[in-house]
């Protein structure tokens, strides 16, 4: 089925062709119809599935398609994500989407230039993409006029609970109109969730394309048992084993990320490190880097990695494993996206044991472990029985032998491809 079978117009379904993006995604092919028809929607799909697009187009056409722009300054529809990153990578999408029909979009987020953003709203939008806070801000300054929104869709609706955004969620939503269209798209169908989709939306439908994995099933998960002083030095190993390629590293703290980029840098390994301490400027220039290729490793914490897009990553490394195990779900989400494989390898000691058993209970299958030749340590148990195996380090290095010492060599993986409609 194409875009265009789903109701969706020449104007928007020709620049996709032309692209090469003929096939809706799963999510794609079920949203659509139901946001053309004017229905509140909750729809359950893992990261990496199209979502953007999947409540994107059909926006568009209802706007500027099926609607009238009439002469409105005031925006027709507004999109709520929990971070920049993710505002800025929606305001591109859908300005990408809507470039035939001279779509009017504006991201609005902390960490930039209030000034910047009052005089894009002041000239006048279709569409307002916005973290919660900054809208807050815009709202008390009485800069923004929610009064002609249309369209609301909250992106991500579980993270952003996990964020802590409700108290806002609930000042924002009664500056709506009443009879307004209300999308929500989460990856999981949480107990918050169900009761934040009752609270905002009428009789919603619901999409679930998840087909009951809380991780995409492409991704294989493996711990690698560590003594606490050779975490680095496994790191550095993993990164640098075939198959080689680009990885996201996870930290527990800021202080933390900046030591191991400065580690991996020493090694060769051309890194890049974002987290909250970070300017907006230089978390865009480290992402943009990362997304060219000219950089191999990016070294993120939680915060700073939620709402990041990366095509085609191979690999995503937990150097600290997080200390709520739903995080571990949504750092593995950057990997195995759009039916690609991925992995997720995670450096585990003996205090993480609990930590590794929360994670395993929320995994449909066993963690794997697998002790890394030259790094023996005691196994971590995961409290499910997971696979434990060696792993051969290769014929120059003997077992139990310490890797060398010095740089190691360079890599760069390249420009990565960007061939699915993931957005």
């Amino acid at each position: 089925m194409s875009f265009s079978d789903l109701g969706l117009s020449a104007s928007l379904c020709t620049p996709l062709v032309q692209k090469g993006y003929t096939q809706p995604t799963p999510v794609q092919l079920q949203a659509i119809p139901i946001v053309l028809r004017g229905s509140d929607l909750l729809a359950r799909a893992q990261t990496g599935t199209g979502k953007t697009a999947a409540f994107g187009l059909p926006m568009i056409e209802r706007l500027l398609v099926q609607g009238r722009r009439g002469h409105t300054k005031a925006p027709r529809a507004l999109v709520l994500v929990p971070t920049r990153e993710l505002a800025i990578q929606v305001e591109r999408a859908l300005a990408s989407y809507g470039a035939p029909l001279r779509l009017r979009v504006t991201s609005i987020y902390g960490g930039s230039s209030m000034g910047a953003q009052i005089q894009a709203l002041r000239r006048g939008v279709d569409i307002v993409v916005a973290t919660p806070g900054r809208l807050m801000d815009h709202m008390q300054r009485r800069t923004i006029d929610l009064s002609a929104v249309e369209i609301l869709t909250l992106d991500e609706a579980d993270r952003m609970l996990d964020m802590g955004f409700l108290p806002p969620l609930r000042r924002v939503i009664p500056a709506l109109p009443a009879t307004r269209q209300t999308l929500m798209f989460s990856a999981t169908f949480s107990a918050e969730v169900i009761r934040l989709a009752a609270d905002f939306t009428r009789d919603p439908a619901r999409v679930d394309v998840s087909d009951g994995h809380i991780v995409a099933p492409t991704v294989t998960h493996r711990v690698h048992p560590v003594a606490p002083d050779r975490k680095k030095e496994l790191l550095t190993h993993v990164l640098t084993q075939a198959p080689i390629g680009q990885a996201l590293v996870f930290c527990r703290t800021k202080r933390g990320s900046d030591r191991v980029g400065d580690d991996l840098e020493r090694s060769g390994i051309k890194v890049a490190v974002i987290h909250g301490n970070k300017t907006q400027g230089a978390r865009k220039r480290a992402l943009g880097d990362f997304k060219a290729g000219r950089v191999a490793v990016l070294v993120a914490t939680d915060i700073a990695a939620r709402g990041l897009d990366i095509a085609h990553l191979p690999l995503v490394v937990n150097y600290d494993l997080p200390l709520v195990a739903e995080d571990y779900i949504h750092r593995v989400g950057r990997t195995g996206r759009a039916g690609l494989a991925g992995r997720a390898v995670s450096l585990v000691s003996g205090a993480d044991r609990q930590l590794l058993r929360d994670i395993q209970r929320l995994l449909p299958t066993q963690l794997e472990q697998v002790a890394v030749e030259g790094f023996a340590a005691p196994s971590v148990s995961s409290g499910g029985g997971a696979e434990q195996r060696p792993r051969s380090r290769g014929a120059s290095q003997r077992p139990g032998q310490r890797p060398p010492a010095g740089p190691r060599r360079s890599f760069n993986p390249g420009r990565p491809r960007h061939a699915s409609f993931r957005a």
